[in-house]
Formats: structure tokens, C-alpha cells, sequence
């Protein structure tokens, strides 16, 4: 198999910015729709999309897309894709389902239909009553959306989310894929300095860390795909060294994280040690009352307490002290995700910019402040 589909899903709201990272690698010919983005590539591009995009959420392959609006339509496209290529026969295949909007409205009978076809089809090459599924695992899904049936295989296994260096978390930490499309989205560069006064378990500068020095983000972590029968491992090891040798070493940074928590101090700073990341970034605790910052046109990127975290009067006064750091801070940029509906009147100004976006299942959004571009000599 040469030549494969492959979709790469987002957070809701965060497309466009995994569609950009995605033509900066150099692919083209990208069909966007809610959630997804199709990719036309090869068994090759599994590994690199997994190791390298920060802001995907899971790397499928498009097995096959076809109408079904009966069981045995369901079962007989099913049958006809070539199972003994996907899954030797004792890997532990499962079966996962959605349905929206489809006469197959049933989840537990397209899981059950889909997976009785697959066995029938495994069974015209392994000869054998029962499969153990004793192997590793491969996550298949069946989704139905307007009576068109997609089968996937998932290549990523646990979310890309999971980098592999948050051991310990604090609170109600931001996803890294949030994260990094947070940063991404700013005008932050390594040149610059960037700030998060509520820093929590460091998620915010720990991503801004590995982006500054090339930072690959999957280099720390497990895929389920590199156990699958059908993918060379021998590709996997030579794009992950590539990962290695782009790292810039000697790149530096100036990234300040603080928070008015010993302990989520504490947790930050290990986790960035995990990564090696911890003289790239400067770790401390500070009430953002009592935060000193130079004026020297710099980026805040943070994820302040808001309503489930905190009590309403303390989430507004922070928000207060945000807006009040932004007149001091004249020549910085202030990006600030939040799912307070009153932040930019607690703030004190009509943000340049709004996005809205998901912070898990919560409705979020991502005000931005423009300061001046930084002058140049």
C-alpha cells in the first residue's frame, strides 16, 4: 500500500492552525471539515505526523468511505477491505462506533456488524475458530454521519495530547495540543519573551519551550502503530533520528512562568526537567499582583482561574489584575483563553481578536491583545 488517507483531528475552533503546521511540512491538497483534516500520503507520513504535529489531537488512516443504509450494506463493504493486510491474527483489534444523522442509528450493532465482518474476512487466511486477540492493540472505528459509513484505524492510540513529560498535573491543566495552538497562534517567537503568570503545571511555557528549540512533540512517547504488522519500523526509528538532529540545542529562550502556588511551581519545574527543558525557562512564585515584567515587547499567553476553578468575585478581580498589567505593559501582547462570558469587561478592553474554541467540553475563548511590533534598530 503506497498511497493512503490519512485524517489528522483537532479540537473544534483549532483547524486552521493544524492545517497551517501541515502545509509548513509540505502538504498539500488538505480537505478541512469540522474536526478533521484528510491528507493525501503514504505508510511514511504515519510516522511523521505523529511525531511532529503539536496541535492534532489523533493521526487516523481512511480505510474506506461508502453509503450504508443496512446491516448487511454495512457488512459486505466491510468484508471487501483486505483485513489480512491490517492485522496479523492475534492482534487485539477493537471495534469502536459513532452514528449521527443515519438510518444505522444503533452504535452497539455497527460495532457488532463491523467486527463479524472483519472476522469472517481474517478467516479466509488464519485458520482458526476463536482469535485470542492477545496482541497489540489496534483501535478500528466505524462512524456513520448521513448514511456514509468511515472506517478508520486509529495510529496514535492514547491522544497526541499526551506528549510523555506531564507525570504530575495540577488543577485543571490545559491539553498540550490547546497549548501549542495557543502559542501558535500569537505573535510570540523565540526572539521574544513570553510570560504566563498562572502557569499551573507549566503546560503554556513547556510548549512554548520545545517550539523555540524544534522540539519534536511526540519524541517522548509511545504510538500504538509502531507495533502494526503492516508498518516498517525500521521508518519510524530513521523519522524520529531526524527529530533528534533538528533539536536546536543552543537556542535561547526567555520564557517566564510563575503562579501564586508553591506546589504548581514545584510540578512545573519537574516537568520540564523531564524534557531537559528546565534552564530555557524561568520558574516562580509570584502573586500576578506582585509580577515584575520588563516592558520590552513581550508575549503573556496564560489560561487564568475562571468560574469552575475558582469562587466569581476572585475570578474577577484576577481579571482585573490582567487588565492592569496590560496598561503597564505597553509594548507587550496579552493572549488570554478563558470561558468567563464577562472577561473583557473585567479586563477593561474589547479584545483585537476573539476566537472561539473547546477546552475539552467547555466552551472557551481566546482573547487577543496586539501590542506594537517590537522596534528595530
Amino acid at each position: 500500500m503506497d498511497k493512503v488517507k490519512l485524517i489528522a483531528t483537532t479540537n473544534f475552533g483549532l483547524e486552521a492552525v493544524t492545517k497551517r503546521e501541515l502545509i509548513e511540512l509540505g502538504y498539500e491538497n488538505l480537505k478541512v471539515t469540522d474536526g478533521k483534516i484528510e491528507i493525501e500520503g503514504s505508510l511514511k507520513d504515519i510516522a511523521v505526523l505523529n511525531l511532529r504535529l503539536r496541535t492534532a489531537e489523533r493521526i487516523l488512516i481512511l480505510v474506506d468511505r461508502f453509503p450504508a443504509t443496512t446491516f448487511e450494506e454495512l457488512f459486505d463493504k466491510v468484508y471487501d477491505i483486505d483485513w489480512t493486510y491490517f492485522l496479523r491474527e492475534d492482534d487485539n483489534f477493537i471495534i469502536e462506533g459513532r452514528s449521527r444523522k443515519s438510518k444505522l442509528f444503533s452504535i452497539s450493532d455497527c460495532q457488532r456488524i463491523t467486527e463479524k465482518a472483519i472476522i469472517e474476512k481474517l478467516r479466509t487466511k488464519y485458520n482458526v475458530s476463536w482469535f485470542e486477540k492477545s496482541g497489540p492493540r489496534v483501535r478500528i472505528e466505524v462512524s456513520l454521519l448521513n448514511d456514509v459509513a468511515e472506517i478508520t484505524i486509529d495510529t496514535s492510540g492514547d491522544g497526541l495530547h499526551k506528549r510523555g513529560y506531564r507525570e504530575v498535573n495540577y488543577k485543571a491543566p490545559l491539553s498540550e495540543t490547546i497549548a501549542a495552538s495557543l502559542i501558535l497562534l500569537s505573535y510570540w517567537n523565540e526572539d521574544r519573551i513570553l510570560a504566563d503568570p498562572f502557569c499551573g503545571s507549566g503546560t503554556i511555557p513547556i510548549e512554548a519551550a520545545m517550539i523555540g528549540k524544534n522540539v519534536a512533540p511526540g519524541l517522548m512517547r509511545k504510538f500504538d502503530f509502531e507495533k502494526f504488522a503492516f508498518i516498517d519500523p525500521d521508518e519510524f526509528k530513521e523519522e524520529k533520528k531526524k527529530c533528534y538532529q533538528e533539536i536546536d540545542y543552543n537556542k535561547k529562550l526567555s520564557i517566564i512562568a510563575s503562579d501564586i502556588s508553591h506546589k504548581a511551581i514545584e510540578i512545573a519545574r519537574m516537568n520540564s526537567e523531564i524534557l531537559g527543558l528546565e534552564e530555557d525557562i524561568s520558574f516562580f512564585q509570584k502573586d500576578i499582583r506582585e509580577l515584575d515584567l520588563p516592558n520590552d515587547y513581550g508575549v503573556l499567553i496564560t489560561n487564568p482561574p475562571y468560574g469552575e476553578r475558582i469562587g466569581k468575585k476572585d475570578v474577577d478581580e484576577l481579571n482585573r489584575e490582567l487588565g492592569k498589567l496590560y496598561k503597564y505593559l505597553d509594548t507587550w501582547s496579552f493572549y488570554i483563553i478563558s470561558a468567563n462570558e464577562k472577561f473583557e469587561k473585567n479586563f477593561g478592553k474589547k479584545a483585537d481578536r476573539n476566537r472561539k474554541l473547546y477546552n475539552g467540553r467547555l466552551r472557551s475563548y481566546y482573547y487577543q491583545y496586539f501590542g506594537p511590533k517590537p522596534y528595530k534598530k
